[in-house]
């Protein structure tokens, strides 16, 4: 299929090579023409600017935006909104709020325009793996772009298949969903990056007790020095805490143990606060989701270990740079 991406960093740029390299004709564009150049030279077709879409896209087209979510995403869909004619689609793979999706969908809609909310997960390792996606949008719709989803999703891979009920939809197996109405597939991965949040918590929380059972207050015979690398090697090879997240860990602390490329103020990019939104107005408790985004509000005052390993887990699935630490 022909897709145009706009919006080409940290994960925008690796979307449009992935889809090249599944055979889709890719047509891309970013303010920052350094960014656009690295993306051509995989093959893909570039324009000057979105006003240009309607006529290097053949109809119907699809435009996949790839920015931050906000005033960024509103603005460049309002633009597209202009240009784009009826059959188009616009697909949002940022991390929007679930309610601006309805927002824009009620907007687009009378142009004949359609949307979905695409939540993306895999970070700068996309391109390598894949990525989990979770749809929001229109059956038809869905449909119709499903090639362009059975793209960047990891596919079965080696991963046991879970017993599943006769008929269930083969999508999830693939790495992909479509989760509801428009709105649902951005819900879906809010609660997803809320969950994300708690679980890099505890690993940090955790390391962060092994590393200091040296302490000098400690009776002696109570006394370890704990080799935190072999820790968390070990932890990933049959242990029922393993996951990515410990593969990200293991990494960083075979890298450095005492991870002093990281100072341990852990930035929030918005969904973990809109989860617990959710959760307030579902009255559903969140213990560990709730005290894990106040976490991250501390580790700007101040750093411990843990918060060093959560900004090295960040950056190791999602290259995200820490935020400036507050005087």
């Amino acid at each position: 299929m022909q897709v145009c991406v706009v919006g080409l960093g940290r994960m925008g740029g690796n979307i449009a090579r992935r889809l090249m390299q599944g055979g889709h004709d890719c047509v891309v564009y970013d303010r920052d023409p350094k960014a656009v150049e690295e993306v051509v030279k995989h093959g893909a077709a570039a324009v000057g600017g979105l006003k240009d879409l309607a006529h290097a896209l053949k109809p119907p087209r699809t435009v996949w935006v790839m920015l931050p979510a906000g005033a960024p995403t509103d603005a460049t869909i309002d633009e597209l909104a202009a240009v784009l004619e009826p059959g188009d689609t616009v697909i949002d793979g940022g991390n929007s709020f679930y309610r601006d999706d309805i927002r824009r969908a009620a907007a687009l809609k009378p142009k004949g325009v359609a949307y979905l909310d695409v939540g993306t997960s895999g970070g700068v390792w996309g391109l390598e793996r894949g990525y989990c996606m979770m749809i929001g949008g229109e059956d038809a719709v869905v449909d119709r772009l499903d090639p362009i989803f059975n793209t960047l999703a990891p596919g079965a891979g080696d991963i046991p298949l879970t017993k599943r009920a006769p008929g269930a939809d083969p999508r999830a197996v693939r790495g992909y969903i479509h989760a509801g109405p428009v709105g649902a597939g951005h819900f879906v991965k809010m609660v997803h990056n809320g969950i994300e949040y708690g679980l890099m918590q505890a690993y940090a929380e955790g390391f962060d007790i092994l590393r200091k059972r040296d302490m000098a207050t400690l009776p002696e015979s109570e006394r370890y020095d704990l080799n935190l690398t072999d820790i968390a090697e070990v932890w990933r090879r049959g242990s029922v805490i393993s996951s990515w997240l410990l593969d990200l860990t293991a990494q960083a602390l075979a890298g450095d143990e005492r991870l002093a490329g990281y100072t341990g103020a852990v930035d929030d990019s918005g969904e973990g606060r809109w989860a617990i939104d959710a959760a307030i107005e579902e009255a559903v408790p969140v213990n560990v989701l709730s005290a894990a985004l106040f976490a991250r509000f501390r580790s700007r005052e101040a750093h411990t270990f843990g918060e060093k390993l959560l900004s090295a887990m960040r950056f190791g699935f999602g290259g995200h740079v820490e935020i400036a630490a507050k005087d």
